[in-house]
């Protein structure tokens, strides 16, 4: 790989299972999953370690699900926080190699070690040294794929490292069409079994498929399909089935300015009342509004996404308002989205809700009004914000949220939607 980049995709092998393993002695030869309440929707598992998994158990299935097919199945409630720290601290290994370390997920980071070679040798000798290092420091197993750039490292890694004992594989350019075209469509990163029905209808099966078509056919093929628009994602695919991706480790790309803060929750049980769905809705916008305070932005378009309780047959939808000016005080942020919800909501049962802002601006500059104190309101945020950032999200919580409809308590306990 002389003269090109060096790029590592590095995967944890069911991180949080294997956290809770490395760190539980007890744990070892017994099969481990991480899932939340049973009780609750968020009773599904989170990850599987690789002994539960032989027993058929899979991530996001239901916890009774698994443990029918798994006696002795071992269920650890999630710890985020926890586990955020320690994909933290195997940040800073991988830095120890290289400056260039860009984080992917919680559980997945790429890594540009073209730099390293003359200093650590060999892409394999780097790779298993930082598989050393990991897991002496962690008891967590990595899995890591190698190649020229960060699509092909992500696809060494998930279609062939994680398969290999050795939980290692470089994947070179100039092999692409015998370690990568002969896989399914599906298995190629960004394509996933919705998009594997529409790539059958056009005779694409394989990665090859696509990659050997000449980009002009491919996006021909998408626009009969998907219409006229259809030529950046033809592109996109076409360039990851040949490898193509200039793209750089960027250890910045998450700082980045954002386009849009919003949040999404999964509800406890399905909400059938338009009263009991104002109150998440006041939750959101109050969540959503304190993040742009603290990020020093104001938005101008509110999205509001619903989705229907009933998995068979889908429902919901996903609408947006402008507002008359950018703001980041909840009351005009709420206002808007009841305002969104009143309008497309069909009646039917709820069991997801969103709310977000975009159209974001510096809030160095609020508009004057005649009728309404902004500055008196906006002081009134910014100290229950003060508040909560030293005694916790729960510590100042609005009336409604104490209904049986309300979130924010049990939300406080949470980072990502399960227990800290």
């Amino acid at each position: 790989m002389s003269g090109k980049r060096v790029v590592f995709l590095v995967d944890m092998q069911s991180f949080y299972a294997s956290v809770e393993k490395a760190e539980h002695p007890e744990y070892r030869n017994k099969p481990v999953v991480v899932a939340g309440d049973p009780q609750k929707r968020a009773g599904i598992v989170l990850a599987a370690c690789p002994l539960a998994k032989r027993f058929g158990v899979r991530t996001g299935e239901w916890i009774g699900t698994a443990a029918a097919k798994c006696p002795g199945l071992i269920v650890a409630k999630p710890r985020m926080r926890h586990y955020i720290e320690v994909s933290l601290h195997i940040t800073t290994i991988l830095q120890s190699f290289s400056d260039l370390v860009e984080p992917y997920s919680i559980d997945e980071q790429f890594i540009d070690v073209t730099g390293s070679l003359r200093l650590f040798g060999s892409p394999s000798s780097i790779a298993k040294k930082i598989q050393s290092d990991i897991f002496i420091s962690t008891g967590v197993r990595a899995r890591i794929g190698i190649s020229e750039n960060k699509v092909l490292a992500k696809m060494a890694c998930d279609l062939h490292a994680k398969k290999n004992p050795e939980g290692i594989f470089q994947l070179r350019k100039e092999e692409l069409a015998e370690h990568l075209w002969p896989f399914d469509i599906a298995d190629m990163f960004m394509v996933g079994g919705r998009m594997k029905v529409h790539f059958a209808k056009m005779g694409i099966r394989t990665i090859g498929d696509l990659a050997r078509m000449p980009l002009a056919r491919a996006k021909q093929l998408m626009r009969w399909r998907f219409g006229r628009n259809a030529d950046v994602q033809a592109e996109l695919l076409w360039r990851i089935a040949n490898g193509i991706d200039d793209s750089p480790v960027c250890p910045a790309t998450h700082e980045q300015a954002q386009k849009g803060i919003g949040h999404m929750m999964t509800l406890p049980r399905d909400y059938g009342r338009a009263e009991e769905i104002h109150v998440v809705l006041l939750e959101l916008c109050d969540l959503v509004c304190q993040r742009c305070r603290a990020k020093r932005v104001m938005g101008q378009v509110v999205s509001v996404f619903c989705q229907g309780a009933d998995f068979d047959h889908p429902s919901g939808f996903g609408r947006q308002m402008k507002m008359a000016e950018p703001t980041n005080l909840t009351k005009p942020v709420y206002e808007t989205a009841k305002k969104i919800f009143g309008k497309y909501w069909d009646g039917l049962p709820v069991r997801r809700v969103g709310v977000s802002l975009t159209d974001l601006t510096p809030d160095d500059a609020y508009q004057l009004s005649l009728f309404e104190d902004v500055e008196r309101q906006l002081a009134l945020e910014k100290t229950a914000d003060r508040i909560r950032e030293r005694f916790g999200q729960a510590a100042i919580i609005r009336a409604s949220s104490l209904t049986a409809a309300g979130q924010a308590r049990d939300r406080a306990t949470k980072i990502g939607g399960h227990r800290k």
